[in-house]
């Protein structure tokens, strides 16, 4: 029969690097508990009009990206068209709607999970792909927005990252995108012969998405586009403002990017990318902005909301190309058992010392032969890196003890590097397993 695989660009996480994720994740929960952030966990499928309506019909994601299909209908002949997300601030925001949870007042969320857009595998950019995001819901000021950059910019510090940028814009208010909008498509007119079919097909349905393009060919038509930033009114050059002189103030270092618009149609005012040249074309590693009228789109009273999300993928290639050091899970303690006859003995040992919180791996027989020799069950406990072997031989359970080998350190005697512990009381020896190494 042939092999059966995963799904191109739908990736399996194995050991050792799925400890690399949770290393990641760990660091994550405990940063947003810091900054009262509040997890929350949505659907993997929602209804795919949530999507059309909160990115924007007009968008790749939605236009080219997502993964819809019609639900088995019921017995009246009706089905639901269902999307599984391809992204998660229009779940939260669903789930934040649908719930009233702003009742009493503002919220801070944060989320980790999959999400799917059906596109080119390549690296740092899969079919399956995971994010991290935060989104803060009934906050109005440029403080909210500077906390999540923050936020990020302390998370980069914990993981060992310095070779980031953050890049900073403000895409102001309707009113005034309107008016820019104008122009830009006037400009754009002008150069339509510089245009590729991608840009000519958005210049009237989506014209600042033409900002973000990649096509070197188009450089000097974007770089000479009227800039949004120049459109803005006076409250929300305060705004942005605002926000500026917070990261001044952390010595957060920022770059202004006028041309900086990103992909989905919710964002005004402050929008902003943390970006490597380390991961080739998938720069930006975090990602996020403000979305005052998502909430009033999706059906709910109107409510002020900023956010971003981070691509786990891309954090730890990042990680991983700085050479920034993870540690990797190991037992306390690898137990070797020479016959199978003392298993029982052993279970109940080893459970007794891992309700006490030791960490212990026990060697199990691959064969129906026995438990294995002494010497390739000791190259099992070197290998697990553990710090102590615990041996239960027949001598040693004669007198009611196991016996504890060092595998780490400097060894002295043998009768010092194997101790005997009594089996009747575990609780008195067991915190020198998770201490001591």
């Amino acid at each position: 029969m042939d092999k059966l695989t995963a799904v191109k660009g739908m990736n399996d996480i194995l050991p050792p690097d799925s400890a690399r994720w949770e290393w990641l994740e760990d660091k994550v929960r405990s940063l947003m508990s810091r900054y009262a952030y509040r997890n929350i966990r949505t659907p993997i499928l929602e209804h795919t009009q949530l999507f059309i309506r909160g990115i924007g019909e007009v968008t790749d994601i939605v236009e080219k990206e997502m993964y819809s299909f019609e639900d088995r209908s019921d017995k009246y002949g009706d089905h639901d068209h269902l999307t599984m997300r391809p992204e998660n601030t229009a779940s939260v925001v669903r789930a934040v709607t649908e719930h009233n949870m702003l009742y009493e007042g503002g919220k801070r969320l944060y989320y980790m999970g999959p999400m799917f857009r059906r596109e080119r595998p390549q690296r740092g950019r899969y079919r399956q792909f995971h994010q991290i995001g935060a989104e803060a819901l009934g906050f109005a000021g440029p403080e909210v927005d500077a906390e999540l950059i923050l936020l990020a910019a302390v998370l980069w510090k914990e993981l060992g990252l310095s070779d980031w940028r953050l890049e900073i814009n403000s895409l102001g208010q309707p009113e005034e995108r309107a008016q820019h909008r104008a122009q830009l498509i006037a400009h754009l007119e002008k150069h339509a012969d510089q245009l590729d079919e991608e840009a000519r097909r958005r210049l009237h349905s989506n014209p600042l998405r033409i900002l973000d393009t990649k096509n070197p060919a188009m450089k000097a038509v974007v770089e000479s586009a009227p800039r949004l930033i120049d459109f803005l009114g006076p409250q929300s050059l305060a705004h942005f403002d605002g926000l500026k002189a917070i990261l001044d103030a952390n010595d957060v270092a920022w770059t202004l990017n006028p041309r900086l618009v990103r992909g989905l149609d919710y964002y005004n005012l402050t929008v902003f990318e943390f970006v490597t040249d380390r991961l080739g074309a998938q720069g930006t590693i975090c990602a996020g902005g403000r979305y005052d009228y998502l909430i009033g789109q999706m059906g709910g009273k109107a409510a002020p909301a900023v956010g971003w999300a981070l691509g786990v993928e891309r954090v730890l290639d990042l990680i991983k190309e700085q050479g920034a050091a993870i540690p990797l899970p190991q037992p306390d303690a690898y137990a070797i058992v020479p016959e199978s006859s003392a298993l029982p003995v052993v279970l109940r040992t080893l459970q007794a010392l891992r309700e006490l919180g030791v960490s212990v791996q026990m060697h199990g027989s691959a064969t129906s032969d026995g438990m294995g020799s002494m010497k390739s069950q000791f190259k099992k406990a070197d290998g697990s890196g553990a710090r102590f072997a615990l041996i239960f031989g027949e001598a040693e359970l004669a007198q009611g003890c196991v016996a504890v080998k060092p595998l780490r350190g400097e060894k002295t005697n043998a009768a010092e590097a194997q101790p005997l512990q009594p089996l009747g009381s575990v609780a008195s020896w067991a915190h020198t397993l998770r201490t001591v190494g």
